[in-house]
C-alpha cells in the first residue's frame, strides 16, 4: 500500500471520527437532519456507520480489505448526502463536502 493512501486514510478516518461523533452531540446536526426532513433514528445510523468506517480506515493501513470495504461504504454515504443537499435545494457550497470527501474516498479505494 502506498503512503499516500495511508495518509489519506488516516486523514479520512480522523475527519469520520469526528463527524460521526458530531451526529450523536450537535444540536446543529439534529436541525441539519429535520431541515432534511429526515428521522432523527437515521442520524444516529449515520453517526454509527461513520464510525465504524473511520476505525475501518485505520485498520485498513494493516489489512487492506477492510480499507476498501470502509472507504467504499463511507463514499455511498457521501454520495447520498450530496443528493440529499440537491433535494433540499441547498447551495453549491453546501454539498461541496460531501462531493470532495465521496472523491477522496474513490481514491483511497484505488490507490489500494
Amino acid at each position: 500500500m502506498g503512503t499516500l493512501a495511508i495518509i489519506l486514510q488516516i486523514i479520512l478516518g480522523l475527519g469520520f471520527l469526528l463527524f460521526g461523533v458530531t451526529k450523536f452531540i450537535s444540536k446543529q446536526m439534529v436541525e441539519a437532519f429535520e431541515h432534511f426532513g429526515l428521522p432523527q433514528w437515521l442520524r444516529v445510523i449515520t453517526g454509527s456507520l461513520e464510525i465504524i468506517g473511520a476505525l475501518g480506515l485505520f485498520v485498513g493501513i494493516w489489512y487492506s480489505i477492510i480499507a476498501v470495504l470502509s472507504s467504499v461504504g463511507l463514499a455511498i454515504i457521501m454520495f447520498f448526502a450530496a443528493l440529499t443537499h440537491i433535494r433540499s435545494h441547498d447551495p453549491f457550497k453546501n454539498m461541496l463536502m460531501p462531493i470532495i470527501l465521496f472523491i477522496l474516498l474513490v481514491t483511497v479505494t484505488f490507490l489500494i
